[in-house]
């Protein structure tokens, strides 16, 4: 490794201002500062907030989500097996091999095209800026894999990664100048664009054409909000919940997005996350209490099942606990003083339990809340960082 360093540090004055090969210095820049810490210091984003180096801060938070994404391949291969076998009542532990297999063969396509389209943009701005390629993609290249279901075309990955990037973030001056979470820009444009496909209340079964009645199914959040209708799944919550035990719901055994199911495997990436600084554990936490609030709340008004169902179940269905850990606490898009990320975090939470529950035609209310409060978080700011101001002022007033 020291011998490769030192050669690119030989290779360098050839790709500054004047060298002969100038033009190419944002990709040679880019693979050199991603193999060794930089020189340099950045300048402008979020990242001037704390002096860890920002792509050693994107490889934590990727390291984050394995957990997520490797409990997501093997469930989206148990998922496939159970389309094929025509049964729910295959045994979630047995065919590991073969059902991470499975789950692989369907998951990867996805997470190369995320990255291939979403870097060539990257890549594309970095030629026309003279910039090297913003870190922040090896985050976002995995979040929007991880958001969507694994039966999403990959034609419609590449066309959500490239409105994500270059509407999302390009325009407003790159990595760190985002106003709303990347990922999610994706998974919301694919929401509206294409609702049939992205409804949130259907998942890819990894069946057959052959076999048609087990190529989709229901997921979780697609099952309650069928009590909000005439003619609900299940003929009351008892028999939800049987069906979706909340160990199960726990631990991820249940058909969801790729990455969002396993709550056990959110919390791991939210221990590593706050044990390295990465994440704002008031975020996490303030987001899991705004839901349990709502969901009691929700509780008490009743009514019908969904609106009866137990506070703490919302928060094990779904993507609540991967929106809480992985969204909610991108540094850029987030409040920024330590009583924001409290309100932005708590407010986050109500609503998106609040859309959940109270709009049957969403069965999924996270994203947009996120959103929300991404629009929200320097508002929120602004009044926190105000309200110290005029409780100095007010202190010298008496003084």
């Amino acid at each position: 490794m020291k011998f490769l360093e030192n050669y690119l540090h030989k290779m360098e004055p050839n790709f500054v201002k004047g060298g002969k090969w100038e033009k190419w210095n944002p990709l040679f820049e880019t693979m050199a500062t991603f193999a060794f810490t930089p020189k340099l210091v950045t300048e402008k984003g979020a990242h001037i907030r704390d002096g860890v180096d920002l792509k050693r801060t994107m490889i934590t938070v990727v390291v984050a989500l394995l957990p997520c994404l490797l409990f997501g391949i093997y469930n989206t291969g148990h998922w496939g097996m159970v389309a094929e076998a025509g049964s729910r009542d295959l045994p979630y532990w047995s065919d590991m091999s073969t059902k991470f297999g499975i789950g692989l063969v369907a998951v990867l396509p996805i997470i190369i095209v995320s990255y291939a389209v979403g870097l060539g943009i990257e890549f594309l701005f970095g030629m026309l800026r003279g910039h090297s390629l913003h870190e922040g993609f090896l985050v976002s290249g995995l979040l929007i894999p991880l958001t969507m279901p694994v039966d999403v075309p990959l034609w419609m990955v590449a066309v959500a990664t490239v409105f994500a990037v270059v509407i999302g973030k390009e325009i407003f001056g790159g990595t760190g100048m985002n106003i709303v979470n990347i990922a999610l820009t994706a998974r919301a444009f694919l929401f509206f664009a294409y609702p049939t496909s992205m409804s949130g209340d259907k998942v890819w079964m990894a069946g057959t054409e052959a076999n048609v009645d087990g190529f989709t199914g229901s997921t979780a959040l697609g099952d309650l909000a069928s009590f909000m209708s005439d003619k609900p799944v299940f003929e009351n919550l008892g028999a939800f919940t049987n069906n979706y035990s909340l160990s199960d719901s726990f631990l991820g055994m249940i058909p969801g997005s790729i990455g969002e199911t396993s709550t056990f495997a959110c919390l791991i990436g939210a221990a590593i996350l706050v044990a390295t600084g990465v994440g704002s554990l008031r975020i996490i936490a303030s987001f899991f209490a705004g839901g349990l609030l709502m969901g009691g709340i929700l509780n008490l008004i009743g009514g019908n099942e969904f609106l009866e169902l137990p506070a703490y179940y919302h928060l094990v269905i779904g993507s609540f606990a991967f929106g809480a850990v992985f969204m909610a606490t991108d540094p850029v898009t987030a409040a920024q003083t330590s009583v924001g990320k409290v309100w932005y975090g708590l407010f986050g939470g109500v609503v998106a339990i609040m859309i959940r529950v109270l709009n049957p035609a969403y069965p999924e209310g996270v994203m947009l809340s996120i959103l929300f409060m991404n629009i929200m978080a320097p508002i929120i700011d602004h009044y926190v960082v105000q309200g110290n101001i005029n409780r100095r002022l007010k202190r010298l007033k008496t003084a």
